[in-house]
């Protein structure tokens, strides 16, 4: 499995088993051989080997990325239920892989085809286009591993391991670009360099009490935090403007 969120309203712990096409839920206090309080599984679903996934507690909704769209459920969902919206279609230009939702701003970030984020409307269905794309040399985007969202800054943050099957493969780094952005754009800042200690940044979480992004590294084994309070600092994103 590889994602996991924690819904602090209820207190639950979502999973995507791409093993068995399933969505599992969890008591938070869950321990042991314990079975889940509710699996979203079966044809109506239209799940196909989850990876990840991203939630949404104040429209309480779950978003699923997979077969070049996005799926989402009510944050309740149980069994053997149909999505009740579906992203997905030529014009969408999505590649799948990682998602994050913004519910404050009402938008969505994926990882889009020909190395791109695209962005949409938190509520977009069908073969919609993206309201903007992060596309280009400038942006230095090679390999999407996983996005946060930091929506009281609009900014979106993505992993970017490298080229993949290298071991230490080279130029990754964490981006971070505005949810406002569209076209060629360079990141308004990034983690990156032999000073980092970086050899394969595989995911990210935001403390934005603390300015903190911890950022795991496949090579490593390990955790890495990062204290980068200019990111999170209201005046330095209004002077980087």
């Amino acid at each position: 499995m590889h994602d996991i969120r924690y819904n602090h309203v209820d207190d639950e712990i979502i999973v995507p088993n791409p093993f068995a096409s399933a969505l599992l839920v969890f008591r938070g206090g869950a321990n042991g051989q314990e079975a889940p309080i509710r699996v979203i599984q079966g044809p109506n679903t239209q799940l196909a080997g989850p990876q990840r996934l991203d939630i949404d507690v104040i429209h309480r909704e779950i978003f699923v990325p997979g077969g070049g769209g996005v799926l989402v459920y009510s944050l309740d969902a149980n069994g053997d239920v149909a999505p009740k919206r579906v992203l997905r279609g030529p014009d969408t230009q999505i590649a799948g892989g990682s998602i994050a939702v913004d519910p404050i701003n009402n938008l969505i970030a994926v990882p889009g085809r020909d190395r791109s984020i695209v962005i949409f409307d938190r509520t977009a269905s069908g073969n919609t286009k993206p309201l903007r794309v992060i596309r280009g040399p400038n942006t230095q985007i090679d390999r999407i591993n996983q996005m946060q969202i930091y929506p009281e800054g609009r900014l979106v943050m993505v992993a970017m391991p490298g080229q993949q099957g290298l071991m230490e493969p080279p130029r990754v780094f964490v981006g971070m670009w505005s949810l406002d952005d569209d076209g060629d754009v360079p990141p308004k800042w990034t983690i990156n360099g032999d000073q980092t200690r970086l050899k394969k940044p595989f995911a990210i979480a935001l403390n934005p009490e603390h300015k903190e992004i911890y950022v795991t590294d496949m090579r490593l084994n390990g955790v890495l935090t990062f204290s980068v309070p200019e990111v999170f600092e209201p005046v330095a994103r209004t002077a980087a403007r």
